[in-house]
């Protein structure tokens, strides 16, 4: 069940050739002219760092919380700042090049999509969407409207994670027979709640709270910290965990590394600290996918530990003494192991056997100016939505599979449906609240 890495080949190449023309074609301005939605946190230092690119402008931010706006606004005073992003598009339109959408999980495909739908480029924070469905849509969109797009996984473009899958691309381990990545991250904790709250707090005057929820089922505002701006990532009605926050991170150069350009076909997980409201404080997350060139097998297994653990090392190279770190990944070849470490340089182990220089280190890349120069040029960067929408389904398939624990779940990735557990697949998308309901790409 090898990937067929010719299609691939062939897909990426003939978006390649295409898209140059359908830039040409919107006439686009010498300056890129993008606008922000979700403004605070994460989503300042995206617009932050995409502003200081030499050809891109800020015509406009947009945050359902007012108060979040003031910050980045002093990187442009003069840009009209909106509350709700329909109705910035529907006043600037064509003033608006591409987007950058760094709102809360549950939100990023309703608005991407509609911005895709509307000719807009689309950078969108990781994961990529709050299901697999989305994340579906959420590719299929981006063939159909023929925009450049990148996901939100900054590190793909860093030199540690560029290094490391260069030493798997060039068999420094040899074929690769097994991963691990984890994170030393809990599934919820920054809220300090595992059920909603009782007491209903004003809303601050500055917080669309309705706009907020958007697709979400209706609630009472929790107060500050409880899901704005900082505890959503622990309810599973707007975030999606630990694997949903560090996944496409970590799990990122292993795709890239094997090059993995489609989903597992077997899932299991265990967990503890999940109820119906929260993610998992801890989980483990064993994958089964179809092997590729750079694998020993025909198929590969990955698993995934959050909240503290961590993969065993016997039967790798790595000798007993050595510590993995506290998040990261470790493939196990065929003649060494490769550990890379979050956000820090890949390890190769047996260290005899890899002296200083082993690996020839990759250049740094600006991941945001790299989605400013792909919207100008017309030439897609990587890690477009084809590879991001793939990428984020196996996260979600993952966060699916800790609400059935300890049950092997057979994934059909053509049908998106779980072929011996119906109740699994009610969870591959989700019911959308009145007037946010999405379209799935006709």
């Amino acid at each position: 069940m090898k990937t067929n890495r010719r299609r691939f080949l062939e897909t990426t190449t003939a978006f390649l050739a295409v898209a140059p023309a359908l830039v040409r074609g919107r006439n686009l301005n010498s300056k890129l002219q993008l606008a922000s939605i979700g403004t605070g946190g994460k989503g300042y230092s995206d617009t932050a760092i995409m502003a200081n690119h030499g050809r891109a402008i800020h015509v406009a931010f947009c945050d359902v919380d007012l108060a979040r706006i003031a910050k980045v606004k002093e990187l442009r005073p003069n840009a009209p700042v909106f509350q709700d992003y329909r109705e910035m598009f529907e006043t600037l339109g064509d003033k608006i090049d591409a987007v950058s959408v760094s709102t809360p999980d549950h939100m990023h495909a309703y608005i991407s999509l509609d911005a895709m739908r509307r000719g807009k480029h689309v950078y969108c924070q990781k994961p990529l969407t709050h299901t697999v469905w989305e994340a579906r849509q959420m590719a299929l969109q981006a063939a159909k409207s023929k925009v450049i797009t990148r996901l939100g996984n900054q590190i793909h473009s860093h030199t540690h994670y560029r290094t490391a899958v260069r030493a798997i691309r060039e068999g420094k381990i040899g074929k690769v027979k097994r991963i691990h990545s984890w994170v030393n991250a809990a599934g919820h904790g920054r809220s300090g709640l595992i059920s909603r709250p009782k007491s209903t707090p004003p809303i601050p005057r500055t917080l669309d709270w309705d706009l907020w929820l958007g697709v979400a089922p209706k609630r009472r505002y929790g107060g500050d910290r409880v899901y704005h701006p900082w505890g959503w990532r622990d309810w599973q009605d707007f975030g999606s965990g630990a694997l949903g926050d560090f996944g496409c991170h970590i799990l990122d150069p292993v795709f890239t590394a094997i090059n993995m350009s489609c989903g597992p076909f077997e899932i299991k997980a265990e967990h503890t600290g999940m109820n119906d409201e929260v993610w998992p404080a801890q989980s483990t997350v064993h994958y089964l996918f179809p092997g590729t060139e750079y694998t020993e097998k025909d198929k590969i297994r990955i698993t995934w530990y959050n909240g503290g653990l961590k993969p065993p090392t016997a039967g790798t190279h790595i000798s007993e003494m050595t510590a993995l770190p506290s998040s990261g990944s470790l493939l196990l070849g065929e003649t060494g192991t490769l550990v890379l470490p979050h956000f820090r340089k890949p390890l190769l182990y047996p260290e005899a056997n890899y002296p200083e220089g082993s690996i020839e280190i990759a250049d740094d890349l600006n991941h945001y100016h790299g989605f400013v120069d792909g919207c100008l040029s017309g030439l897609q960067p990587s890690d477009g939505f084809d590879y991001g929408g793939p990428l984020t389904e196996a996260v979600q398939l993952g966060n699916i599979a800790s609400r059935f624990p300890d049950e092997t779940l057979q994934w059909n990735s053509e049908t998106l449906s779980f072929t011996n557990f119906d109740e699994a697949s009610h969870f591959v998308s989700k019911t959308y609240r009145k007037g946010w309901k999405i379209k799935p790409v006709g």
